[in-house]
């Protein structure tokens, strides 16, 4: 028997070893939710990308669209390392970024922050409840592309915003698919685009687009690494409303109508073919923190 005790005491032990305590931060940019965890005295060696997929599920973890992981900086105030929820390592996260900004802000009681994601520095400031960021300038990847799929050639510009954005607008759409996207069929059409030969081999994002007004538009985005719809994405709100200009003439500043309900603003320098000094504006909060008992081997939450 004593023996016995021994071993499940140092099979407790290996356990408790492999177990680790992950203090985190739920925040919501826009309805975009993410998982943020503070990492800046680098006191955790994790797998971020397994515990992206652990932390984000929303059956068995904390649920979010991606995991925010801060990091110190030698160039900026902190760095900032973006999982998407099935733990691939994303592009330029928009609301990512406006959200671990407020954190900053609210951790150093600052208004400004610089943060490096993927080797470029952000600057993102305060402005009332709202943060505003200010993003890479865009890359034209594909002006409209005709892509064969759902018996009929689907009009889409392919555009990086700091990840890649494949932008259709509903009125250039078959009125039979333009029906089914109003439902749950968003999903089935999002990925059929998304993992297109056209897109390979990384696939892309996915932004379906109604023009209200010349200044206004309406957005719903299918993620990739997410596989869903979303209820906002600021690469693709980015995305949208400068190929909206392009396209169609609407004038910046653009409101961009989230699936969420809530609005993000996207304002930008338009002088030919360039596009320059694009800054996003919208709400990004805290809604509640806590911690995680994360299993290192086993790569899931523990009770």
């Amino acid at each position: 028997m004593k023996k016995d005790g021994g071993i499940a005491k140092k099979d407790n032990k290996r356990m408790t070893s492999r177990m680790k305590k992950i203090e985190f931060v739920k925040m919501t940019g826009a309805g975009n939710d993410f998982v943020l965890v503070d990492n800046r005295d680098a006191r955790l060696d994790v797998d971020w990308m397994a515990f992206a997929r652990a932390a984000c599920d929303r059956r068995y973890g904390v649920g979010a669209d991606g995991l925010l992981v801060i990091e110190k900086s030698s160039r900026a105030d902190f760095a900032m390392n973006y999982y998407n929820a099935d733990g691939s390592y994303g592009g330029m996260c928009g609301n990512g970024g406006r959200c671990a900004s407020r954190f900053v802000m609210e951790d150093g009681k600052c208004q400004s922050v610089q943060f490096e994601a993927l080797g470029h520095i952000y600057r993102a400031q305060e402005l009332g409840y709202s943060i505003s960021l200010r993003m890479k300038n865009p890359n034209l990847l594909l002006a409209k592309t005709k892509v064969p799929l759902f018996k009929t050639k689907l009009l889409i510009t392919w555009i990086d915003t700091g990840a890649p954005h494949a932008v259709l607008f509903l009125n250039e759409m078959p009125s039979g698919l333009r029906r089914k996207l109003s439902g749950a069929d968003i999903n089935a059409i999002g990925r059929a685009i998304r993992s297109h030969r056209r897109f390979a081999p990384d696939g892309t994002n996915v932004d379906f687009i109604e023009l209200i007004d010349e200044t206004t538009i309406s957005m719903r985005t299918y993620e990739r690494g997410v596989e869903n719809e979303t209820l906002a994405c600021g690469t693709g709100a980015v995305a949208s409303a400068v190929v909206s200009a392009q396209r169609f003439g609407l004038r910046p500043p653009i409101a961009v109508k989230t699936r969420s309900g809530e609005v993000l603003t996207v304002s930008f320098k338009i002088k030919g073919e360039r596009i320059s000094q694009v800054d996003l504006t919208g709400s990004a909060r805290k809604l509640f923190v806590g911690h995680l008992k994360y299993g290192a081997s086993a790569k899931r939450i523990l009770d």
